[in-house]
């Protein structure tokens, strides 16, 4: 059987690990990639299942270095990260999303690789309650969670180590599709619908997301790295806002049926960002024929699949 190292050379395009393959966005990015020709390792926690992953624990540097040394990558897109906001350990989010990404990139440099670029996932959410219209990259970050000051924490990390290696820093923006984890809100209130439940307890309902298919964002990822924008930080996001409640109607128009909205004050955050929508201009400057799949085609996809299962 050959190495992943092996399989890389074989292939026309190189060779890319992927941190997080098995997640939700992980699993769409793979599927795009290796549609574009890429060969893709995909790094588990856990026992590696194929020739194609490795086992990855990125809070341990001598496992970071003997995966890169297993892969020899050419390519890096890093997206494990613990990415839930209400996440109960606040110190896992610093563990895994800061020191975690400077074991994987500290790894390049000690086994020698020079990857042709690598693409840290950070978040939008590092923006918190910014109120500029469409935010762009320039927005001053002023984090309002520990999330959020994770995410940031890591962007600084990472750019004492740009002159080094060829590293883009992705900001993505709310996304959703089939497959997300149902305690996230989108698939939350589409699993509501496709139930037919009477009642749906959410709740700040007059926050505004800026939400993508998640099939868009997996194209933007594979734009990203096959253009020459090392140093960058980009966006990737539709440039649309929607308000839950815009959502909720039109999740009513595609199932037929009004539901019962209640606002629980359990579900209401303080720190809450009310208003997150970006701007996407830098990122369609660099990824030609990227297009941004509407909101009502995303949701009935997802209600399509869920009444299917």
């Amino acid at each position: 059987m050959a190495s992943p190292s092996d399989q890389a050379n074989a292939a026309s395009r190189g060779c890319v690990l992927l941190t997080g393959a098995n997640g939700f966005t992980g699993k769409y990015v793979r599927a795009e990639l290796e549609a574009a020709g890429y060969t893709v390792v995909g790094a588990l926690v856990g026992a590696s299942r194929g020739p194609h992953e490795v086992t990855l624990d990125i809070t341990s540097p001598d496992n970071c270095r003997r995966a890169m040394e297993k892969v020899r990558p050419d390519y890096l897109i890093h997206l494990a990260a613990i990415s839930f906001v209400q996440h109960a350990d606040a110190d896992a989010f610093y563990r895994v999303n800061v020191i975690g990404t400077m074991n994987l990139l500290q790894a390049l440099l000690d086994t020698g690789l020079s990857p042709r670029r690598a693409i840290v996932a950070s978040s939008a959410n590092v923006y918190g309650n910014a109120t500029a219209g469409f935010i762009a990259e320039a927005q001053p970050p002023q984090p309002v969670n520990h999330y959020a000051v994770s995410k940031l924490a890591m962007e600084f990390m990472v750019k004492t180590l740009s002159d080094r290696l060829p590293i883009v820093i992705s900001r993505p923006f709310n996304y959703t599709g089939v497959g997300q984890e149902p305690h996230f809100l989108v698939p939350k209130i589409v699993s509501h619908f496709v139930q037919r439940a009477p009642v749906i307890e959410l709740g700040n309902l007059d926050i505004e997301r800026d939400f993508s298919d998640v099939r868009m964002v997996a194209q933007a990822y594979r734009g990203l790295l096959e253009q020459d924008c090392a140093g960058q930080t980009v966006n990737i996001c539709s440039g649309r806002p929607y308000s839950l409640r815009a959502i909720l109607d039109t999740m009513q128009q595609i199932a037929g049926y009004d539901i019962d909205v209640r606002v629980n004050p359990a579900f209401v955050r303080q720190s809450d960002v009310k208003t997150l929508a970006g701007s996407p201009d830098k990122l369609r400057s660099l990824v030609a024929n990227l297009q941004p799949i509407p909101l009502e085609e995303t949701l009935r996809w997802m209600y399509s699949a869920g009444a299917a299962n």
